[in-house]
Formats: structure tokens, sequence, C-alpha cells
């Protein structure tokens, strides 16, 4: 997580003074729930909300410090924090953290903050997808050659590939939904889960005001299976965000020029040659990406952990949290604006289509034979010699394009006519049912 890929909602999400704001919330809460329950006098819970709440309101640099000159002796992080938090609270600070555990606070405090990261992340695909779907609806019936193996396959629409983007981030939302909730539990069961020293009231208690759920076994943390979920879910949206931007790479390549990100006034594409204009935000967000997918091995390593628990975890995710999360959002939100504002150029796009001298038509054509009474592989045949004699001479002088080739062949002429060859060579056979795809999508 650095500067230049940062954006400051998301920082906070992992600053210090939001990590203390939760784990104070967590320890007044419990402490709310174990004066509901009898086990702490109501009145110290009242104290503890009252002098650690405005403690914690106006935290900053000076306290941080102080927290961590504790840690220094102490060696150990929810100590200092809870030293720190008594000298605010004074007698009553005896009832914070009764039957607790140090991961109590620890887990909790990360499902908050998994949590604010994903509602934000959700945000992010969200526009997202409103500048997928407003470009898709603009170039719905924009021609462009669809491409298999990098190659010239058949004609198809460019807002059709926009809306095949927007239907795989709609899917990444629902996968992040599923993957918020599944992250969002909360353990306050002591030091090995069995509730010795805590009434389980508290912890559904405490689940309930943050806005979690009670973990159903917690041994000392909550089960890491749940955080690999997660981060996976991060990947896999990563990979969509990567996916789009390599197209977006690949149309702005010099030979084709189909699409190019925006090029700003006073923008210089190269120290060395002012002529260039390269693909620069799709490049950084094809390496975000990587990025973010590097976090995913490390949370599955996580899982298992020894017993009810080890530390093994911790400096992964302390990394990998942050990290992951905070890159994704920056790279979703450099996405939006990128395919907002995405320059097209229709042209270019026919140009390249017609290119290779009408031979994108041949599957079409090879269908009217069939339907004319030739055998399919037959069929092929003939409408294969004629792809290649178009296209091992384009360019050439006096070359004939593929309708001519065709025309010229007397096992075509003799079978359908220029009409029917006219007919497989027209590309709104290709938009035909742009309605019905465009509304399995959009709706």
């Amino acid at each position: 997580m650095i500067p230049r890929y940062t954006r400051p909602q998301a920082a906070a999400i992992w600053s210090p003074e939001n990590r203390y704001r939760i784990w104070f919330e967590i320890e007044a809460l419990a402490a709310e729930g174990m004066a509901l329950v009898g086990s702490v006098p109501p009145e110290a819970a009242a104290n503890i909300r009252k002098l650690g709440g405005a403690k914690l309101a106006t935290i900053g640099p000076a306290d941080i410090e102080r927290i961590d000159e504790i840690e220094r002796e102490t060696r150990h992080d929810v100590i200092a924090f809870l030293t720190w938090l008594a000298e605010a609270i004074g007698p009553d600070s005896r009832f914070v953290h009764q039957g607790l555990t140090s991961s109590d606070v620890l887990d909790t405090c990360l499902a908050v903050q998994l949590t604010q990261a994903a509602d934000l992340l959700l945000a992010d695909i969200d526009d997202v997808l409103a500048a997928l779907k407003k470009r898709a609806i603009e170039h719905k019936h924009t021609i462009t050659i669809g491409r298999s193996h990098g190659i010239h396959a058949e004609p198809t629409s460019f807002g059709l590939k926009l809306a095949g983007h927007y239907a795989e981030f709609a899917r990444n939302r629902v996968r992040l939904l599923a993957a918020r909730a599944e992250i969002a539990t909360c353990a306050i069961s002591g030091a090995v889960g069995t509730f010795a020293h805590v009434d389980p009231r508290v912890e559904d208690y405490v689940a309930g005001k943050l806005g979690l759920v009670s973990e159903p076994v917690s041994t000392q943390v909550i089960p890491r299976d749940r955080h690999a979920a997660f981060f996976a879910t991060l990947g896999v949206i990563a990979c969509g965000v990567e996916r789009l931007a390599t197209e977006v790479r690949h149309l702005q390549r010099s030979e084709v020029r189909e699409a190019e990100e925006f090029f700003h006034a006073g923008q210089k594409g190269s120290s060395a040659m002012p002529h260039k204009r390269n693909p620069v935000l799709s490049e950084n967000l094809t390496g975000l990406a990587r990025l973010v997918r590097s976090a995913v091995v490390p949370a599955m390593e996580n899982v298992t952990l020894w017993h009810e628990r080890d530390i093994s975890h911790s400096s992964v995710e302390r990394g990998i949290g942050p990290d992951a999360t905070v890159t994704l959002d920056f790279a979703l939100a450099r996405l939006a604006g990128m395919m907002d504002k995405l320059t097209i150029y229709p042209d270019q796009m026919m140009a390249n289509l017609e290119s290779l001298g009408g031979v994108v038509h041949s599957g079409e054509v090879l269908l009217a034979l069939t339907k004319a009474g030739i055998l399919r592989e037959d069929s092929y045949k003939i409408v294969q010699r004629n792809a290649m004699a178009t296209w091992t001479k384009l360019g050439q002088p006096g070359a004939k394009d593929f309708r001519a080739n065709l025309l010229a062949d007397p096992e075509v002429a003799g079978r359908i006519s220029p009409a029917v060859i006219d007919a497989a060579m027209d590309c709104k056979l290709h938009l035909a049912e742009i309605d019905t795809l465009f509304a399995r999508v959009f709706g």
C-alpha cells in the first residue's frame, strides 16, 4: 500500500485511528453486554463508554505514539492499547476486557475492517457497471470484428463486447456480497472459544451492534477459511479488471487503433518520442491486478493453524488486508474513469473488419452452400479454398476479394446467386439478436 495507488477513503479503513476506535467499540460493547447479563456493574459499563469514548473521539498522533511507546515495553499491541485506555477510564478499567482474549478484539476488528472495505469496493463496482452500461448502450450497434486467437473471426458489436464485461462485473458484485457476508463474523468467546469466562449472550450482543453474526466455533480465532474465500474473491475481481484492461491495451495498438484511453491536453507519452500515446492506465491496471491476486495464496496458507491457534497468520494479514483492498479500490476507480472516457473509433473498426477482403464472412457462405444442397465437408473445402486464395494475395496488384473469388468459382456460382452471397456478407446478420442479448444482460 503506497500513496501513489491509495485513495483516502480506503486508507482510512486501515488507519491506526480507525483500528483503535473499532477496538474500543468492541471493548465497550462487551462491557455493555456483560452489564446486561449481570457480570459487570451497569454504571461501570456506562463509565467505560463515556470516558473511553471521549478519549477515542479525539485520538491523534500523540495518542498513537503513546500506545506505541507502551507496546515497545509490553511487546503486545492489545495490552498496550488497554493500558493506554485505562489511563483515561480510571478504576472502572478493571471491567474492560473481562473474559476476553486478544484475538476476540483483533479478529472482530478485522471482520469490521473487511466489511468496511467490501462496502467501498461494492460502490466501486457500481461505478464500473455504470460506465460499462453507458458505453455498451452507446455502441450497441457499432460493428467491429470479433477475434479468436488474436485472429479475425466474425463481426460482432462493440457494445456486446462491453456488455460481456458488464455481466462479469455483475457476477463479481454478487461474489463480493457473498464474501462480505461470510467474513462478517464476531468472536467474543475467550482464550480457546469455550466461553469459560464470558456469557455467549455477550458475543451475540456485540455482533448485533457491529452488524456481524456470532462465529459458531471460534477456537481462539475466527476460522481462516472465511478470510481465504474473501481474498480469493478479490483475486477474481482483479482478474475481471485485468481482462478488460487487456482488451483496451490490444485495441489501442497502433496496428489496431479501434479504441484508446483518453489523451489529456498536455499529456506526454514518451520522453524520447513525442508522438507516443501509450495505454498507460490499462497497463497500470494489469500490474495492480497482479498485486491483488498476490494476496490469494497467502490467505489460503493462513487456513492451517496449529490446534486452537498460532500467530503465523497475523503478519500475513497485516500486509494483505490493507494492500489487497486498497489496491483493488484504486484499480476499480481507475477502471471506471478509463471506460467512461474511452475514445472509440467506429470507422477504424469497420476498416479493420474489411481489411481481409471479406473472408470474415466465410461461415455464413458455408451455411449458404449447405442450404443449397452441397454436403458440409464439400462446402467447407470450397469456401476455404476461396478464402485462402483471398488471404494469401491480400495487398497484391490485381488481387480479388473474397466475394469476387466466390463468384468466379463455378462450384459456387452454379449453386448460389450473387444476391445470396451479398446477404451472407451483410454485417447486420450479426446484430439480429442484439436486443435479446442486451435484455439478458441489462434486463
